[in-house]
């Protein structure tokens, strides 16, 4: 028999698969290629050279700076959210970032990550239960979620994958 914390865990992750399944569908998987964006949605995308970011925030550059660049793919949804992907030189998604009035389908966008995503709410929840924001700091997968309906935001990044001097910050 289930004890009631193992079956509140059980119910608040099951109510959870089902929830992101049920919302607009995403277009980008963690660790992997961006997908296509759905119908009916902007994309635009800006490449960033961390050395530049370094530069502007400083003032300065240095010799310590370690240039690398990455793509920022924004795509809007017709629901107003907005989806930041964050993009290695290699193609391969680094981060994400979300926020806007709906949730981006979780499973999409954490693709292979989401059971690991999902072990590590299960496991924050058993501990202090209830509801609210989420925080998964594991050392392969960092993600952040929280807000409200009609206010959602959150950051997914993947630490060994951030290219040299892209902080979990930057992912915003």
């Amino acid at each position: 028999m289930l004890s009631r914390v193992s079956r509140t865990v059980f119910m608040t992750a099951l109510g959870l698969c089902c929830a992101v399944s049920a919302v607009q569908s995403a277009y980008a998987a963690l660790g992997g290629a961006p997908l296509t964006p759905p119908a009916g949605a902007s994309v635009n995308s800006q490449t960033v050279s961390s050395a530049a970011v370094a530069h502007a925030a400083s003032g300065t550059a240095s010799a310590a700076s370690i240039a690398s660049s990455y793509t920022v793919r924004t795509t809007t949804f017709g629901s107003g959210t907005v989806v930041r992907e964050y993009l290695a030189p290699d193609g391969s998604v680094f981060g994400l970032a979300w926020n806007g009035p709906q949730m981006p389908n979780l499973n999409d966008l954490l693709g292979t990550y989401f059971p690991q995503y999902l072990a590590g709410v299960q496991a924050a929840r058993a501990v202090r239960g209830g509801h609210g924001p989420v925080a998964v700091d594991q050392d392969t997968l960092v993600v952040h979620s929280g807000g409200h309906m009609g206010a959602f935001a959150g950051q997914a990044w993947l630490p060994q994958a951030l290219p040299a001097g892209i902080s979990g910050s930057d992912i915003q």
